[in-house]
């Protein structure tokens, strides 16, 4: 069964050259062309990727990832955006979006963002069905189990979308180990391309606002100004 692929786009033209890109990757494409409606189908129907514009005439796109991230945690979702708005990308970030893409985009780079959330949706169904010896990272009270995708934080669960967990999986197994935006955009999302270092920025508050007592003055996951950020081993103890 190949996987199936939601795109949600009131452009019927961009719509339809997406599918035919998806389709060039041998997945079944699915176009929307009403945000209400998409959101009915993500909702009800099992997409393993949803590619969402955010300029919708019914419904925004940013509304729409809300939603779904409320509902479904780990629903792979890729956002597009016209060049200008960045405001857009960051609330769209800072929503849920695993990624975004602006407009205009080549068909190489929509491909190559498409395969990485793919295979991160099916490395989450194979650590499910499969037990590995480091299946649980600990450092301090933190701990992540890879197999069944939960992070515990001082005996409470933390709920994170599937690219928040990969972040701080990555983190977690180098603690104290400073990486670049560059680093993490290689090691988590697969790809290092410039003028994408919002999609970093944006999964480290939201990591921040669910772990941190004060985000203001982050204690576990800390900038390293100029360098990059790291979990700090010595932050996540009673």
């Amino acid at each position: 069964m190949t996987d199936k692929i939601l795109i949600i786009e009131d452009e019927q033209d961009i719509a339809e050259l997406i599918a035919v890109h998806v389709q060039e990757l041998g997945l079944t494409p699915s176009i929307c062309l009403s945000g209400k409606k998409g959101l009915e189908l993500a909702l009800s129907q099992g997409f393993q990727l949803i590619i969402l514009d955010v300029m919708l005439p019914d419904l925004s796109g940013l509304d729409i990832c809300r939603q779904l991230r409320e509902s479904s945690p780990l629903q792979a979702i890729i956002m597009l955006t016209s060049r200008s708005s960045e405001t857009d990308r960051v609330l769209g970030l800072e929503l849920g979006a695993d990624d975004y893409l602006t407009k205009p985009f080549s068909v190489r780079e929509l491909q190559a963002r498409i395969r990485v959330q793919l295979r991160r949706v099916h490395s989450l169904q194979g650590i499910a069905k499969t037990k590995t010896p480091d299946a649980v990272t600990c450092v301090g009270e933190l701990m992540v189990d890879h197999q069944c995708h939960k992070v515990t934080y001082c005996d409470s669960a933390i709920e994170l979308t599937s690219t928040e967990f990969e972040l701080l999986s990555f983190l977690g197994k180098h603690p104290d180990q400073v990486f670049s935006r560059s680093q993490l955009l290689d090691s988590v999302w697969g790809y290092h391309h410039s003028g994408y270092e919002h999609t970093v920025n944006s999964h480290i508050n939201r990591l921040r606002n669910k772990l941190e007592k004060d985000v203001t003055q982050p204690q576990i996951i800390q900038t390293v100004w100029g360098v990059g950020y790291k979990l700090n081993s010595a932050g996540v103890h009673r």
